[in-house]
Order: structure tokens, then sequence, then C-alpha cells
């Protein structure tokens, strides 16, 4: 008898819905297609171009509750007439979380929080609330872990990232060279800025790659390259923080020197606070005193943020506290609004 030789520690195969009938089943509307459309192309002008307005991409941590992401979505909403001057807001929709051994992986993985894993559920959830927050006429960004998954939403994203532990992934770079919309890469975890930068250098050229179709067909797919892939500094464990002014020199040297547009996004959270929520406004403050100056190559700034500050976590058997975050703390939405104003005070400044 034949040796069984393949799927060993395979316990289960479940049918995965395909993105094409995921897309037939919650449509992006019209008007919301011009909203990510018009979105990306100012976002793009706010890096790249003559746009003297800040990107700030602002939101929870992650979202594990649809109905409260809404809500941030609808009170973000609000306030965008107060900042438009200044300011281009983005929310941030993280779905997926990257874990460093084991955990919650977000709530396209695991959107019972329970550990059952039902994706193709996950995956209506997120879908859901992308096209909902487009039709409000907020732009969304996003991480992109998972390969595959982006083809279930990339069309409501008008922002994308990839995160300081897959910048050093090659499919993850090719990934990067067929998205539709700008995608900060962030720095390592311990601070190194070369793997990031190879990275933007390696999503500006043509890439082959197998992956799926939106009919969820094996396919290989061939690129042109992202020229809108750009450097997120987001500190180091080993390293320390890189917001500075002389941080942010060097980070643009290092570009320079590679030929790459001098853009720079700052993450105001993870090392650069020392992964202590309050301390965003510390950075938040130290960037809008930079912006002041005509002579800075920050283009954006990255803040976690949620209707409830702080995080907590999930106990079996008692409720969740709504709108706080379950994976790292957020300042609350209260909290932000001054460092939004403080920000776009610093760009109105120099605009004069």
């Amino acid at each position: 008898m034949k040796p069984r030789t393949d799927d060993l520690r395979i316990e289960r195969v479940r049918p995965l819905v395909s993105p094409a009938v995921l897309q037939e089943e919650l449509p992006l509307s019209e008007a919301g297609a011009a909203l990510i459309d018009g979105a990306r192309r100012e976002i793009e002008a706010v890096l790249f171009g003559d746009d003297p307005r800040l990107l700030v991409i602002v939101g929870p941590c992650s979202i594990h509750d649809p109905v409260a992401g809404l809500e941030y979505a609808r009170r973000l909403h609000a306030v965008l007439p107060r900042y438009q001057h200044a300011l281009k807001l983005v929310m941030r929709v993280y779905f997926e979380k990257p874990r460093t051994v084991v955990g919650w992986k977000g709530l396209i993985n695991d959107p019972g929080l329970d550990g059952s894993y039902r994706i193709n559920h996950g995956l209506r959830l997120a879908r859901k609330l992308l096209t909902d927050i487009a039709e409000l006429g907020v732009p969304a960004g996003t991480e992109f872990l998972d390969t595959t998954l982006g083809q279930f939403y990339t069309d409501t994203i008008s922002w994308g990232a990839i995160g300081a532990r897959t910048a050093e992934s090659q499919i993850h770079r090719e990934l990067v060279s067929g998205l539709s919309m700008p995608v900060g890469i962030k720095n390592r975890t311990d601070g190194n800025l070369e793997v990031a930068i190879d990275a933007i250098q390696a999503a500006r050229h043509r890439h082959l790659f197998p992956s799926l179709t939106k009919e969820g067909a094996p396919a290989i797919l061939e690129t042109r390259g992202n020229e809108t892939a750009h450097l997120v500094l987001r500190g180091g464990n080993a390293s320390g923080p890189n917001y500075g002014a002389e941080a942010v020199r060097g980070a643009a040297a290092l570009l320079a020197a590679r030929g790459l547009p001098e853009v720079l996004i700052v993450d105001a959270s993870h090392g650069n606070s020392q992964k202590q929520h309050q301390r965003q406004r510390d950075v938040a403050f130290d960037l809008a005193s930079q912006l002041e100056t005509h002579a800075t190559p920050i283009r954006g700034i990255m803040l976690e943020s949620h209707l409830i500050g702080g995080r907590q976590d999930k106990v079996p058997g008692q409720p969740l506290v709504y709108g706080q975050s379950i994976t790292d703390a957020c300042l609350s939405f209260d909290e932000t609004l001054p460092i939004l104003d403080r920000l776009s005070q610093a760009i109105s400044q120099r605009s004069r």
C-alpha cells in the first residue's frame, strides 16, 4: 500500500467564499467608489504632490465590534469639515493582527473571539463595515497581512500598510506592487530602516507571482509596480523612537541615497510611544513643531484611537466594554480631537 505523504497535519478543509461572490453580495455603490477613487488621488497628492495638508490615519488598533467601528466612523465623519483645510483624515480599519506567538488574529479570522474561526463570516462583516464607512464618506486604511484576503475588499481601501513583521517578506512586496492604493511600509520591529526601504524599491518594480483571481481560481498575476509605496517610521524595540527631527532627517537621507522620494509617515504608536498610548500625544505634538517649518519630509501621521481610551482583555462570561480596544491600548476619541487640533494648527501656520 502506498504511504500517505500529503496533508498529514491538516485536520479539516472548509470551503471559502470567492471574492467575486462576496462583492456581489455586498457591492460597493457608485458613490462609495467615487469616494475611494477621490481619496486615493488626494492621498497621493498629499504624499507626492502639491497638496499641503497632512495625512492622518486615525482609528482603532483593530476592529473587533463592527457596530462600534461604524460609530467611530460616524464621529470621524462629523469632524471632517473642521479639519479639511489642513488634514486629510483616513480611518484606520484593521481586521488582521500579526501575532508574535499566538493570540487573537483579528475580526476576519475569528469574528466570534472564541477560536471558532468562522472566516467566511468574518469576511462578510469586514466588507459590510468597509462599504458602510465608504457610504458615510470616510476613507479607510488597513494593513494587508494575509496576501489572499485583500482580494475580498481592496476595492474599498484608500490607503494600505505593510507591517513591521512582514516588510521583509517577498510575497508582501509583490503584493504591494499590484495594489491599487498608496501603501506605507513600516520599519522592522527592531528599528531597522533598510529592510523597509528595500521593500519600497522592490514594490516599485514589475512582479509575477501565483495568487487567486476574484473568482477564486489559481492564476499568475503580473503587476506594473506601485510607485506610491512609502516609508512609515514606527520606532523600534531595540533602537527606541524614531520620530525626532534628527531621526526623520536620517530616514530621508537613506531614501534619497536610494533615489526614492523623501516621503515619510510617522506612526505615533508602537515603538514611538513605547507602547504607552497616552504618549501618542507627545509624539504628535513634537511632529507638529517639526511641521511648522517647511523643511520636513513628514507627510502623515498614524494614531491609534477608539471610542473609549485604554484597552481590555476578553474575560469569559463577562461582557466587553463597548468601544474599547482588545488589542493595543488606544486614545479615546475625545482625547484625539485636541491632537488633531494641534496638527491642524501646525499646517495652517506653515501655510502662512
